[in-house]
């Protein structure tokens, strides 16, 4: 988790180079449309209790794992003014080969038996209250509904997680031009307890975190 502090860190010191800075364009009150995109890192952590039968005996095995896999995110969304905004987003691994994960078996280090290939997908609606601190730079929040897909590797049709979750996010955004802004943001896409996942004599019981870490760019029209 050190890259998602580090990056949060970057949201707050912005602030900073921003008050510094007057002789950019103003970001403006005027409301209307705007789009963008990042490059997003994600970090998955996830719990996952396995019991099946088999021969007549019953097997329990508790496994743990992280894994941190590169995305990228679509954003569209409404200013209605410089406090609030409505904003859709879309995200989707871009990693084409196999994450390697930390796994604990039993307690015990492992990275045999990879559970899933990180290959993941979501989209949320928020809410977005802004504060303007200075002309070129403003802070804001995300909060609203979205869901998150894991898809199982050793499944063509069926997915490890496909859940609609309460999202929400803080961030910052930096006026580059009077329509062009830069930001940077932290978003918990998922932390879901308590699921349970069946596939044939296996039944899995999970806990996932989600959270992400985006960079980008957009324009207002």
């Amino acid at each position: 988790m050190k890259n998602f502090t580090l990056s949060i860190a970057t949201v707050l010191a912005l602030s900073t180079f921003a008050v510094a800075s007057e002789d950019i364009p103003a970001v403006g009150s005027k409301s209307g449309f705007y789009i963008g995109g990042a490059y997003s890192l994600v970090n998955s952590e996830m719990s996952i209790h396995e019991n099946y039968e088999s021969g007549g005996n019953d097997y329990d095995y508790y496994d743990s794992y992280e894994v941190d896999t590169n995305a990228y995110m679509l954003q569209a969304g409404y200013q209605f003014n410089q406090y609030i905004a409505i904003e859709g987003r879309y995200w989707n691994a871009m990693d084409s080969e196999k994450n390697s994960y930390s796994r604990y078996t039993n307690g015990e280090f492992d990275y045999s038996n990879d559970y899933s290939d990180g290959d993941w997908s979501a989209w949320g609606i928020y809410v977005k209250p802004m504060y303007p601190v200075t002309e070129t730079f403003s802070v804001y929040a995300l909060l609203g509904y979205g869901n998150v897909s894991i898809k199982d590797e050793w499944s063509d049709d069926k997915s490890l997680l496909d859940e609609n979750v309460f999202q929400w996010g803080i961030g910052a955004s930096y006026s580059i031009t009077e329509n062009t802004s830069f930001f940077i943001d932290y978003v918990r896409l998922c932390k879901d307890e308590g699921d349970t996942y069946v596939d044939g004599i296996y039944t899995y019981d999970l806990d996932v975190t989600i959270d992400t870490v985006n960079i980008g760019l957009s324009y207002k029209f």
